[in-house]
């Protein structure tokens, strides 16, 4: 049976998950590109989910993918749009995680003895998510045309959000041989009887 210790140190590296979730959505640093000049002035470009930040821009930052860049590749478009949805969703799912863990939390022991499959299951709709949002930005960054020229690379956004997706995973492992593996809670001990001796 899982037991309140597990379940709160559950919840403590979960709140940390989703923290690396938020970073990885509010960030632009998923796909950056990196190029120095023979003058020693190096240039680059980071794309966020929803934004994009040059060091030659005016202003420095501005919306991605915009119109512009839409009319020639809707495809990319579409693609990229939905994988900034899905991360925006995965958070939706986290805060929802987060509420079943508290309800199983304060509950009582008959909650925490089959809370586990409910904040498991959560728990895996977020990686998911999660997996599903990182794995279409991997697939565009080997298949668009637009990445094709060197000096693109996978950068730490996409690594933070992996994470995320990979520890919930782990959580969810966790407290599922938690509840098989623990004995119950204030499980009660036999006296032996002594009138029969």
């Amino acid at each position: 049976m899982t037991r309140q210790i597990v379940y709160s140190i559950a919840l403590g590296i979960f709140i940390c998950t989703t923290g690396l979730t938020l970073a990885s959505l509010v960030t632009t640093h998923w796909v950056t590109y990196s190029v120095t000049a023979s003058t020693g002035s190096t240039f680059s470009k980071h794309l966020g989910l929803h934004e994009s930040c040059s060091t030659e821009a005016v202003p420095k930052c501005q919306p991605f993918p915009s119109d512009d860049d839409c009319r020639d590749d809707k495809t990319f478009c579409s693609l990229w749009r939905s994988s900034g949805f899905l991360l925006s969703f995965a958070t939706i799912v986290e805060l929802a995680t987060l509420v079943t863990f508290i309800v199983v939390m304060a509950g009582g022991k008959y909650k925490r003895e089959g809370g586990w499959k409910l904040i498991g299951g959560f728990l895996l709709a977020d990686a998911v998510v999660e997996f599903a949002s990182m794995g279409i930005v991997a697939w565009l960054f080997e298949h668009d045309s637009q990445f094709i020229v060197p000096g693109w690379a996978l950068d730490y956004s996409f690594y933070l959000c992996t994470a995320s997706a990979a520890v919930s995973v782990l959580l969810a492992a966790g407290l599922a041989a938690s509840a098989f593996a623990l004995p119950p809670e204030d499980d009660y001990e036999y006296l032996e009887d002594t009138s029969e001796s």
